[in-house]
């Protein structure tokens, strides 16, 4: 039997990463291998672990060169991630963005970052603004950031590991990093001032090839020596893509994991709050899009402890006793970013469905929060983890005036990243939706109603 041809897609989240293989006349998943995205905690800071990724990735594309004839690679990673590189070498190891360091120069960096006007990019904690990271990067290792000859997006990095040719492009610039202008399309003033634009190659649409693979990896992987790699495109705008290809606007987008990232095409720039972790991400066709976001399954974790399914008993209990949590569970980020997460009753008296309830009904009513704060409009579609959740599904139904869509078979940033192999004038047909969510059971007006009483109103004022 013949082999399929296949295109095989890397896709690094903040914990895990995946290597899936792509049917390229079906779109069919055939393959997927995880790993966790492990970090190391130093010398010289918190650092991702690249070279043991790259292993588990050579391993991986040699595994499915015996299964699949594969004839594009794509890329699609976690945002607030850049690499310097000095020659053929990393300057420095790539930060994580979680480095609490990088608070040193908070003050300093306050002073230059920019306005949100300019970046729609707000003040975000840590790392996660990547300009924040080449800044502390620069006054912190003078020596060895004086040899960096090149910045890189994430997904720009493993293209470049792969081929050996840099590129850059925008929709990993322009989230959240400080460094981009989304209305005007340019480099922001941060990025001139401090002379890194200079630092960045060419740009290319997601969807370019940037080349071939080297030599070496075909040895290694057994790969055909023609197998190009397209320059790869940050993971949430990867989930978007193939909605932007079929749906008309206004709608929004869940891409759900580590992060909600809440997409509003058809939405409102102006509306977007900088205290609350608003922002403008750049989708794949250089246009600025009004987003909002928390870090959805991080603060279900904290809150949930497990993987248990709430029984209807479970959210009767929790609905009519008004047990709540409110914001945050991780400080700095979200629309709550500045408060301390706290129950109204001591979670150990709780049982673990129970737990999942509560949980699962302050990610709804967050979300509520997040597409408001993004101006979205039309229908709402769920993926990810979150499109399982059949609490936090129907609970956002109740919510929302219109209709809220989960796609829980869909692979989301795969399935936008293995897109990109296949051009810009590629017209997937739609996936069919399932019918829309229906509403929970039980009233939640009064819960709701209490629990936005009692989420705290930001305290930011435009900076941290």
């Amino acid at each position: 039997m013949a082999r399929p041809s296949a295109i095989a897609v890397i896709d690094i989240g903040k914990s895990n990463a995946k290597l899936a293989l792509v049917d390229a006349a079906s779109r069919a998943t055939l393959a997927v291998r995880t790993v966790t995205n492990a970090v190391i905690s130093g010398p010289p800071y918190p650092h991702y672990d690249v070279e043991h990724l790259w292993g588990w990735l050579v391993e991986g594309l040699r595994v499915f060169a015996g299964e699949a004839h594969v004839t594009a690679i794509s890329v699609t990673t976690h945002g607030a991630c850049f690499a310097l590189l000095a020659g053929g070498d990393l300057a420095l190891p790539i930060v994580d963005y979680e480095c609490t360091a990088l608070e040193e120069v908070h003050a300093a960096y306050r002073e230059v970052r920019g306005d949100f006007a300019e970046t729609l990019s707000p003040d975000l904690p840590n790392g996660l603004n990547a300009g924040r990271q080449i800044y502390w990067q620069s006054r912190k290792f003078p020596a060895d950031f004086a040899r960096v000859d090149t910045s890189l997006p994430y997904p720009q990095y493993w293209a470049w590991r792969l081929t050996g040719r840099k590129a850059a492009e925008t929709t990993s610039l322009g989230s959240h990093t400080d460094l981009w202008n989304p209305r005007a399309g340019v480099y922001s003033r941060l990025a001139v001032a401090e002379g890194w634009e200079r630092l960045f190659p060419k740009l290319v649409k997601p969807w370019d090839s940037v080349g071939t693979v080297l030599p070496k990896v075909v040895e290694a992987t057994g790969l055909p020596a023609a197998c190009r790699v397209v320059a790869g495109i940050h993971d949430s705008n990867a989930s978007l893509l193939p909605h932007l290809l079929t749906r008309k606007r206004p709608f929004a987008v869940l891409s759900t994991g580590t992060w909600m990232v809440v997409f509003a095409p058809g939405g409102d720039l102006d509306r977007l709050d900088a205290r609350r972790d608003c922002l403008a991400n750049v989708d794949a066709f250089g246009e600025a899009v009004p987003s909002a976001r928390f870090m959805a399954g991080r603060e279900y974790e904290a809150m949930a402890g497990s993987n248990a399914e709430p029984s209807r008993a479970d959210i009767d209990r929790v609905v009519t006793d008004r047990i709540v949590a409110l914001p945050s569970f991780a400080p700095g980020t979200g629309p709550f970013g500045d408060a301390t997460g706290r129950w109204s009753i001591d979670p150990a008296r709780l049982s673990l469905g129970e737990r999942a309830a509560v949980a699962s009904l302050y990610a709804a009513l967050v979300t509520e929060t997040c597409l408001a704060l993004a101006g979205a409009e039309g229908p709402v579609l769920v993926e990810g983890p979150f499109a399982r959740n059949r609490t936090f599904l129907a609970a956002l139904a109740a919510r929302l005036p219109r209709p809220v869509f989960a796609r829980p078979d869909a692979t989301g940033t795969t399935e936008g990243a293995a897109l990109l192999a296949f051009g810009p004038n590629v017209r997937p047909s739609p996936a069919p939706d399932l019918p829309p969510v229906a509403p929970l059971a039980i009233d939640l007006g009064a819960y709701a109603d209490e629990w936005h009483a009692a989420a705290p109103a930001t305290a930011r004022d435009g900076q941290r």
